[in-house]
């Protein structure tokens, strides 16, 4: 019996084949939900399941295909892949291998927007409290754009004829394409060399394709580090780039980034003279009405007749100095006599003084001492009568036939009343 017998190897290799030549299976866009998706860190290749309600096919996608990704697939996505379909022949399974993933009824650039939108924004990147002022009188504004594209001529006119006096510095740079992110990051960094007082980084309006550059997460980064103040004007009032949702204010054009820049010069010189029409009327208004009060003043009776008033104050100031000379003399007086009340009782309070005083008051009592003194009396030719040793003062106080003793200054004498 003739053996007709094929290896595993060899029939899963057989299958493969045929299944290469079937051009349905080496290009098809398969529908379904991702599952157990995961990425080795070795290789880069990224292994998921795709299923719907009642199957599922095991996927391949190599990093090669992977890195051109927009987005990170993840578990409950429902996508389409496209790709081919082969036998993994170590296994004897056949596999979806995954050229491109696209979620199903979205781009893959409008899932990788979102999705970058949603990490930056949990960072705190497009926080208010970070987002600089824009200058309001700018010196010198910087332009990061295509060097002969329409969005730097509308800029370059637009800045001319609002306000002229400021500098505007080109940083020309790629704004479209693969290479475009990298050159737009490296012309931000170039600005910062500068004394930029604001910088405008954008370009006209396109596809999201053509915009994408400013969708790129180191773009984003570096605006939101950029240390000027950076306006973002990217594409029509219509298209949104995260771009302007870091930046420190967002433009809806190029043109409206340039008028939101800088002031009108014809406001500014419409202002200025308003300021000084305001201030001329309101000079003139007071010198009038300074004016009138000087008049209203030089008709009071002090300036047309100024010697009255000066006569009526004089003659207040003497009656003052009346009262003050004499008010003066009576309270020099009062203290006068208080001071030479103070004096005598400083004087009487001398011991000296003191003493004085006690001896000339003892002086002054003997001497009534001896006025009193009966013997100074008899030397004056007086006498004094007694009788049994009582002196005799009326003659009620004798009778007849008493003896009576009459004393002199130089001696005594007996008598008897007749």
């Amino acid at each position: 019996m003739e053996d007709n017998s094929v290896t595993v190897t060899e029939i899963n290799r057989y299958i493969n084949n045929k299944m290469k030549l079937d051009d349905k299976l080496t290009d098809i866009y398969v529908r379904g939900e991702i599952s157990n998706f995961k990425t080795w860190p070795t290789s880069g290749h990224s292994y998921f399941t795709l299923k719907d309600e009642n199957s599922q096919i095991p996927a391949v996608m190599w990093s090669s295909y992977k890195e051109y990704l927009k987005f990170e697939p993840k578990d409950g996505m429902k996508v389409i892949v496209h790709g081919k379909i082969e036998v993994y022949e170590t296994k004897g399974q056949y596999q979806l291998q995954a050229r491109s993933i696209k979620e199903d009824g979205f781009g893959d650039l409008y899932i990788a927007f979102e999705q970058l939108k949603k990490k930056l924004k949990e960072e705190g990147l497009f926080e208010e409290d970070h987002k600089k002022k824009i200058p309001r009188y700018p010196e010198k504004i910087g332009v990061v754009t295509a060097a002969n594209g329409a969005a730097v001529k509308d800029i370059i006119i637009t800045i001319k004829r609002r306000y002229p006096i400021c500098e505007i510095l080109v940083f020309p740079t790629l704004v479209q394409g693969d290479l475009a992110k990298h050159n737009i990051v490296s012309q931000i960094k170039h600005a910062q060399e500068y004394d930029l007082d604001t910088l405008i980084v954008g370009r006209g309006g396109g596809s999201i394709e053509d915009l994408w550059p400013f969708n790129e997460e180191i773009v984003a980064r570096e605006i939101y580090e950029c240390e000027i103040p950076v306006i973002s004007a990217v594409g029509h009032e219509i298209d949104f780039t995260i771009s302007d949702f870091v930046a420190d204010l967002r433009a809806a054009t190029p043109t409206a980034a340039a008028e939101r820049s800088v002031p009108d010069i014809n406001e500014i010189k419409s202002k200025i003279q308003q300021y000084n029409d305001r201030i001329n009327y309101t000079i003139t208004n007071e010198i009038s009405k300074n004016r009138d009060k000087l008049n209203e003043i030089s008709r009071k009776r002090i300036f047309k007749e100024p010697e009255s008033m000066y006569n009526v104050k004089k003659m207040d100031l003497d009656h003052i100095c009346k009262r003050f000379n004499s008010a003066s003399k009576n309270i020099l007086s009062e203290n006068k006599n208080k001071l030479t009340k103070l004096e005598n009782s400083i004087v009487l309070k001398n011991p000296n003084v003191i003493t004085k005083n006690k001896k000339d008051k003892f002086i002054r009592n003997l001497g009534k001492l001896e006025v009193l003194n009966p013997l100074l009396t008899l030397k004056r030719g007086y006498t004094i009568t007694k009788m049994n040793d009582k002196i005799i003062s009326s003659t009620k106080d004798v009778e007849s036939g008493d003896e009576l003793e009459i004393e002199f200054d130089d001696g005594s004498i007996n008598a008897k009343v007749i």
